[in-house]
């Protein structure tokens, strides 16, 4: 049987719980002016009473009942299903321990959770996504494992009996055996590659989250827990994407125990699973990635000195990574003049809007994948390599020769070092900054070519310096040398978009010129109307989306 996960975002936990309790006034002030420690306190009472909360009739705003409903159709699906149907519930853009609880309340509202008997059939599964959310991670689930009733909750009891007093009373059909679905004393943790990414840059997304792997096993360990990691990866570099097999065994050995989970999103569902052979050797090579990783430990995550030196590449990664991103004055026009990301958020390909719903037309409302796609679309590939040069630069300027060596051999020995420079290798082959130049001096407006040439020629630096780095740690004459296969098939695929590249372009400087001219005038002179020109654009978008294959 195939699985529902359901997914939500913390602030609208949040939000629904301050408009019920506003409506029931059962607070002196409103729930999301409370203190974090204010609010586990309330949250933790509230959740050992036997006070129903919610009424039945749902007199609030669309948005809250939306929340109250999404738990309620859980458990409906549980009754006519069975509780294997639908276990999970994600929480995206997760911070602190009462993000946890508010779920947990509102799913005992739904009956999916009695904490009279510390019993459960819906697991809450935290997602950290950002790089602060991802250094605060090791405190939210230590204090979520020091609450006796969220562990009471782990401990316990999926028994057929208890689980049958949630399910299947007041039911019309009969009660029959309930399997016990949920694993006792097994926490599910969600890893969110993309926004950290977004945050801080490859090289410093890849190590805060390997970082975080280690010290959520070692908490688990220390509470004589389980620990699954569900890694939140996309289909690009950019995401977390790449080569499954390299991937898992660079993991943290320790952080795998025979478990993994990691979703797989857009173009590779197709790539891997749209034909039966396909897929059986996919599984397979997941299957074998998992074994190997669980019983080969090679140690090397837990050599300090090399730890300690990883720390400092990504630190160092970060800061030239946010100074272009987040201090660079004309990067946020540079973005939405020079790429294709007004026209993506037209795209009907996602489940969810281009940009959260902050009000804001920002970087930091923008959603990872459109963030990713952009810079696909042109070239860039910005978010897959970033900053990796500067800091190998900065590292090897101390000692040349040595540290040359020692990186050299990081490459050859640390899983971990060498999937992170393999990934930016073949995101590098696939950087074509003439092209990317072409949407440069293209799509700028006349008064904005001086400053985004500057912008350009930061970035541009910045590829080169990372290419040819790249090429010194991994002993190669050219890119993907050392995968002779991949590098022809990316060297066709190039070639064969060039020609969508500038088809786009066209397609887009004609399109915002018309635009612009009704925006001012009310009158459009030309052959085509908007509508085709758009369409002409989205059209040449998934074209090159499908020949870079991992883009978003």
């Amino acid at each position: 049987m195939t699985q529902l996960d359901i997914r939500q975002e913390s602030s609208r936990h949040a939000d629904a719980l301050n408009e019920i309790l506003q409506y029931l006034q059962i607070l002196p002030q409103p729930y999301n002016e409370l203190s974090e420690e204010q609010k586990v306190a309330w949250l933790t009472g509230e959740l050992q009473t036997r006070r129903p909360l919610i009424p039945a009739e749902l007199p609030f705003s669309e948005k809250t009942n939306d929340v109250i409903e999404t738990f309620r159709v859980v458990r409906s699906l549980q009754q006519e299903f069975g509780l294997n149907i639908c276990q999970t519930y994600i929480i995206s853009m997760c911070r602190d321990v009462s993000d946890v609880l508010e779920v947990l309340l509102l799913a005992k509202e739904a009956r999916l959770f009695d904490p009279a008997i510390a019993v459960g059939t819906i697991q809450v599964v935290p997602l950290f996504e950002t790089v602060e959310d991802l250094q605060r991670s090791r405190s939210v689930m230590r204090k979520l494992f020091e609450l006796p009733l969220y562990r009471a909750l782990l401990a316990g009891g999926y028994e057929q009996t208890k689980t049958k007093s949630i399910v299947d009373e007041n039911s019309s059909s009969p009660a029959s055996p309930a399997p016990s679905p949920l694993t006792p004393n097994l926490q599910e943790v969600m890893l969110g590659y993309s926004d950290s990414n977004k945050d801080s840059g490859f090289l410093s997304s890849n190590w805060e989250i390997h970082k975080a792997q280690k010290s959520l096993q070692k908490i688990a360990e220390g509470y004589d827990l389980n620990l699954r990691i569900f890694h939140g990866r996309g289909g690009s570099v950019g995401r977390g994407g790449g080569p499954a097999y390299e991937a898992i065994l660079a993991q943290p050995g320790h952080s795998i125990n025979g478990r993994i989970k990691i979703t797989e999103q857009g173009e590779v569902l197709a790539s891997k699973y749209s034909l039966l052979d396909l897929a059986l050797y996919h599984m397979e090579t997941i299957t074998t990635a998992v074994i190997q990783a669980s019983l080969l430990r090679t140690g090397f995550d837990d050599i300090e000195p090399w730890n300690e030196i990883m720390e400092e590449l990504a630190v160092r990664s970060r800061q030239h990574y946010r100074a272009l991103i987040y201090e660079q004055p004309d990067f946020v026009d540079f973005f939405h003049e020079v790429t294709p990301i007004e026209e993506i958020s037209q795209l009907q390909i996602s489940s969810r809007p281009a940009r959260r719903p902050s009000g804001k037309k920002d970087l930091s409302s923008l959603r990872a994948i459109p963030w990713v796609f952009s810079w696909t679309q042109t070239r860039f590939l910005l978010p897959s390599w970033y900053g990796v040069g500067t800091a190998l630069q900065e590292f090897l300027n101390e000692e040349p020769e040595e540290h040359l060596k020692l990186l050299r051999y990081f490459y050859v020995k640390w899983p971990f070092f060498k999937m992170v420079i393999s990934k930016a290798e073949m995101t590098l082959a696939k950087v074509d900054m003439q092209m990317a130049h072409h949407y440069v001096q293209e799509l700028s407006k006349p008064e904005d070519k001086l400053r985004f040439a500057k912008v350009f020629d930061q970035i541009a630096s910045e590829f080169y310096l990372t290419r040819d780095l790249v090429l010194k740690i991994t002993d190669h004459n050219q890119l993907l040398d050392g995968d002779p296969v991949l590098q022809r098939s990316v060297q066709l695929r190039n070639g064969t978009i060039v020609p969508l590249g500038f088809i786009q372009v066209s397609l887009l400087k004609r399109l915002r010129q018309s635009l612009n001219t009704t925006a001012t005038s009310g009158v459009i002179h030309s052959r085509y109307s908007k509508g085709e020109l758009l369409r002409g654009a989205l059209l040449t978008i998934n074209g090159i989306a499908a020949g870079m294959r991992n883009t978003g």
